[in-house]
């Protein structure tokens, strides 16, 4: 038994009332500022775009407007040349490195691998004029000064840390590289992981899909996205951060090829090189670094360029790319290419990986069972609506006491699931952060009462 540590109780009293909390991580004074900056729609020109605009809690961290392949920026008709990437697990990335063979690079974050660490990272967008559209670092400064959260940053930093423009820009993106390090972004959570840990079984259709994923003679995935946790006992990460030429496609459906020749001087002839030219070598044209795996089902589009809406068609793309025909149209969507039983030409041509994929000889079935298996790979299993339901109700029969059904409220606010007992003034919730239950009572103490999957067996729930 403890005392009710600050951020349970502020899930508890915030989702009380309705507010949502963009994470219930305990977080250091650094990362709750880096949370504040990160989540804050002023720091863009005009106001209204923030760091979760294109990397929503609610969406993986990734963009929740699905209408469009690139993101809008702050600036109306501006958009992105790419899709934006999620935002979990970055912070697992190593620094942008030439590997030890002397000709693959590895690490870095952005498709292109432009940003050594995520504090590089971070400080891109807040200037990029297709983003944030802020014009220069003081600018961004002097809205943090005048942020309610400028008192924190002080007390982070500094009593002077917002007092010089460069030093103060590098502490922005500090501390939002701070957050993004946080539990918060890296929860481990998923159904696979409970399976790794002997807590579940995986499905007929998941197990096969895991089988083929692994398998060098057919999916072969997992030569780019490895599925074992790594010798120093961290979980699997689904990517080996380097970076390939896939053969994917342009995408017809991306607005950047319709933005003025101020940000597109080629128009709709534009070429997204990729890798190549930051490190200044053709032979790296069109390559893309290799993204995680982890909450792939929640995450589309998919590529560089958003061309895929669908899992399966990635699947299906990977199997088939150089068994189907060149669709007629190089600028044919997936939607039509499917229908036509085609492929469009490479986006770069060049240095497209034929040795690990395009002709797998995967049936439908193989394909879909690839797709059950890459759902398992979602964080929050036990998080799901009916488990904590089961859980609930249960403990209403086996603690009749505690738990007086009438008046309850069930409510979730990720990554948390709770209920409120009115009679009681008690709640019962389950975290996926740590998959504990707790039990928090009206004297304000909050007991940790054990391992979620222990408690969902008891239940008979699972």
């Amino acid at each position: 038994m403890k005392s009710l540590p600050l951020y349970l109780c502020t899930w508890v009293c915030l989702s009380a009332l309705g507010l949502s909390v963009a994470t219930a991580a305990p977080l250091t004074p650094l990362q709750d500022l880096g949370r504040q900056l990160f989540l804050d729609p002023q720091l863009s020109s005009p106001a209204g775009e923030s760091c979760s605009s294109c990397h929503s809690p609610t969406a993986a961290f990734t963009d929740p407007r699905r209408d469009t392949p690139t993101s809008p920026g702050a600036i109306a008709g501006r958009f992105g040349n790419r899709n934006s990437p999620t935002a979990m697990y970055a912070a697992l990335s190593p620094l942008f490195q030439l590997d030890s063979d002397g000709v693959t690079y590895e690490g870095g974050l952005f498709w292109d691998g432009r940003a050594a660490n995520l504090e590089q990272q971070a400080q891109g967008p807040l200037l990029n004029p297709l983003e944030m559209a802020n014009p220069d670092k003081a600018t961004v400064v002097n809205k943090v000064r005048a942020a309610s959260y400028a008192p924190l940053f002080k007390s982070v930093f500094g009593p002077t840390a917002l007092n010089q423009t460069e030093p103060a820009y590098a502490m922005i993106a500090s501390a939002i590289a701070a957050f993004e390090r946080s539990p918060t972004f890296s929860p481990f959570s998923s159904k696979y992981d409970a399976y790794l840990a002997g807590q579940v079984q995986l499905t007929a259709a998941e197990e096969h899909g895991r089988t083929l994923f692994n398998d060098p003679t057919k999916g072969n995935c997992a030569a780019c996205h490895p599925s074992t946790p790594s010798a120093d006992g961290t979980p699997p990460l689904f990517t080996d951060f380097t970076y390939d030429n896939l053969g994917v496609p342009r995408n017809p459906n991306n607005p950047f090829y319709n933005l003025p020749a101020a940000f597109n001087p080629a128009g709709l002839n534009f070429l997204d090189l990729g890798l190549g030219p930051i490190v200044g070598n053709t032979g790296d044209n069109g390559k893309f670094k290799v993204p995680t795996l982890r909450n792939i089902a929640l995450t589309n589009p998919y590529m560089h360029n958003g061309y895929f809406q669908t899992l399966l068609g990635v699947v299906d793309f990977y199997n088939t790319r150089d068994v189907k025909p060149a669709c007629p149209d190089p600028m044919t969507t997936e939607n039509l290419a499917l229908a036509q039983g085609c492929w469009p030409q490479p986006e770069t041509p060049a240095n497209v990986n034929h040795k690990e994929l395009g002709n797998l000889q995967l049936s439908g079935s193989d394909e879909n069972d690839i797709v059950a298996f890459l759902g398992t790979l979602t964080d929050g299993y036990w998080q799901t609506p009916a488990l904590s339901e089961c859980l609930f109700n249960w403990a209403e029969g086996a603690y009749p006491g505690l738990f007086q059904p009438a008046g309850s409220v069930t409510q979730s606010q990720a990554p948390y699931t709770y209920r409120y007992y009115k009679a009681a003034n008690a709640y019962l919730g389950v975290s996926s952060d740590d998959n504990h239950v707790y039990y928090l009572g009206s004297n304000g103490v909050m007991q940790d009462v054990g391992a979620l999957p222990t408690w969902l067996k008891k239940a008979g729930c699972i």
